[in-house]
């Protein structure tokens, strides 16, 4: 497998510039009814309710995010894909009215070139596809936007990826496949500076894969590629912990730190990608202390 180094602790986001020199945190916004943790909290009479947005994200702001992360399109386990129109109708007018009322960086969870497009457009700084932009034309007009782009790593397709999940070697099959899209990626004129890798964990993996993919973010870190690590509120904290998706905080928190230490320890950078943004960075403002 071709190792192909990312040397640089930061990544330019359009004109912004995110420090990656440590830990950066991604807030999650889902415009979606359905989601796994979080699903409808900003909907009103079955509508995205633009003063629901505003106060989410204002506090997550607040709070310290370093990236907000808007997406139309549930992909927990077992969902169904939504049309172009309707993901493009509940991401795009949030986005614009985002950008008029917050100077941040915003990403572009999907992986449909027209809202990728459309996103682009509007301003968005980074694309985080689930699907690693294998969707039809998703990887050219990812391209075509010079933006960042976060490639994930998932078996199957949401409604069927927990389907019993099998692999040989959860690390080198997950890491292969990541390699060859970052190529992909590279053949077309992406800098590897701008590709982020994401394992997945939860997207078609067992608690077992999960754990060894959490083991092995030190060899992804030391590969030189930057990471997302989305471990907020997962099933596998829940089968841990023997907790519901409401009582993940601890456990998403102390995890999304582990990831923190293990990924920096071995000379890589993250973006971690969480539902309870003020906790989390408290955290990680401790562990930054005792570093000091």
């Amino acid at each position: 497998m071709n190792k192909i180094k990312t040397s640089h602790k930061y990544l330019q986001c359009g004109a912004k510039t995110l420090d990656l020199s440590k830990p950066a945190v991604m807030g999650v916004l889902n415009l979606t009814p359905d989601s796994f943790s979080d699903g409808g909290n900003v909907f009103s009479q079955s509508q995205v309710d633009p003063n629901k947005v505003l106060t989410t994200v204002s506090t997550m702001i607040d709070d310290g995010a370093d990236i907000i992360d808007l997406g139309g399109e549930s992909t927990r386990p077992g969902a169904e894909p939504v049309s172009v129109q309707q993901e493009l109708d509940r991401v795009i007018p949030v986005l614009n009215r985002l950008k008029a009322n917050f100077d941040s960086i915003f990403s572009i969870d999907t992986s449909t070139p027209e809202v990728i497009k459309e996103a682009a457009s509007a301003g968005a700084h980074i694309i985080n596809d689930v699907r690693a932009l294998r969707r039809e034309g998703a990887l050219d007009v990812a391209v075509e936007t010079g933006l960042p782009v976060c490639l994930m790593h998932m078996q199957n397709q949401p409604k069927t990826m927990q389907n019993n999940p099998e692999y040989q070697d959860v690390l080198g099959e997950v890491l292969e496949f990541l390699s060859e899209r970052k190529q992909q990626c590279l053949n077309l004129g992406m800098q590897a500076d701008q590709i982020i890798l994401d394992p997945g964990f939860g997207f078609g993996k067992t608690l077992d894969h999960n754990l060894s993919l959490f083991n092995g973010l030190s060899t992804m870190a030391q590969q030189g590629h930057h990471l997302l690590v989305g471990l907020s509120r997962k099933s596998m904290i829940g089968q841990i912990l023997d907790a519901n998706v409401n009582d993940r905080l601890i456990g998403s928190v102390t995890m999304a730190l582990l990831a923190a230490q293990k990924i920096y320890s071995a000379g890589g950078t993250a973006i971690l990608r969480v539902h309870d943004v003020k906790e989390t960075k408290q955290a990680l403002e401790i562990w930054q202390a005792t570093k000091k």
